[in-house]
């Protein structure tokens, strides 16, 4: 087994139009991006790296997972939490944007048998989802989303089908965890075939989900969140641990042999 999936299309750095900014919730948009040169090769998983302003502050890009990939363009599902994602966030359309990109690996849904894919999120891990269920959709692939959050208002199913919900507060859904969701629904999932988990949300989240997919034999990759100063394996500010069957324990930077990974290396 390979320890990770390695992205091999060509970076390009571009200056990229913002033809749509549409607000989804209090605090998170969706920003649509001409960008036909990334739109061409990105697969569910990558991420870009965007230069937020056109000044030097804040002076580095920050990294987004591609949500929708819609012939020329790109959808960024954006969650204002600082002032990088809040200047993003107040982007006006018709303005321009540096992109570079796609970068890191991606989901694999090649490598494993499976009829049905359970798709994992929480908050804004839900940004990749969309992109992947269509590319799973496109290939027959019967798909059923579980996402949770904290309440009703983290809920992010936007355009996503087949949604079952858990909040913490019980407000929407299932009271519990997603994972918790998971582990109740997943007996009857299974009868109808082969699965492959995919996930993406908080580390803390993604930690429980690949100890469940391992504890219960399934195939599980998951999407990591870190912080990323350059995108490209310069700056060594995402460095994370896998335990790998071939080396045991070492560290990989998650801009290049990540954000996804197989569950079965993730340090739980």
């Amino acid at each position: 087994m390979s320890p990770v999936m390695l992205e091999t299309n060509t970076i390009v750095d571009v200056r990229a139009t913002i033809v749509q900014n549409r607000r989804i919730s209090s605090n998170v948009s969706i920003i649509t991006i001409n960008c036909p040169s990334i739109a061409a090769t990105a697969k569910p998983g990558n991420f870009v790296n965007i230069k937020v302003s056109s000044t030097s502050q804040p002076l580095l890009r920050r990294p987004f997972s591609i949500h929708n990939v819609q012939g020329a363009l790109i959808e960024i599902m954006v969650k204002s939490i600082g002032c990088g994602t809040a200047l993003f966030c107040d982007s006006v359309e018709d303005s321009t944007v540096m992109v570079l990109g796609p970068l890191g690996s991606f989901f694999s849904i090649t490598d494993h048998v499976f009829n049905t894919a359970i798709l994992v999120s929480g908050g804004i891990g839900t940004a990749p989802m969309l992109f992947l269920e269509k590319t799973l959709a496109a290939q027959g692939k019967t798909v059923i989303n579980l996402i949770g959050g904290r309440t009703k208002n983290d809920l992010l199913a936007q355009n996503l089908s087949n949604c079952r919900f858990a909040t913490d507060d019980g407000s929407t859904g299932f009271k519990g965890t997603v994972v918790d969701l998971l582990h109740r629904d997943l007996p009857g999932i299974e009868k109808e075939g082969p699965i492959k988990i995919f996930g993406c949300g908080p580390n803390p989240m993604l930690k429980v989900l690949a100890k469940f997919s391992n504890d219960h034999h399934v195939a599980c990759d998951i999407s990591l969140e870190s912080v990323m100063g350059c995108g490209i394996g310069i700056c060594y500010g995402c460095s994370v641990e896998i335990n790998t069957p071939e080396k045991g324990i070492r560290t990989i930077l998650l801009c290049r042999e990540g954000p996804v990974i197989d569950a079965k290396l993730l340090v739980v």
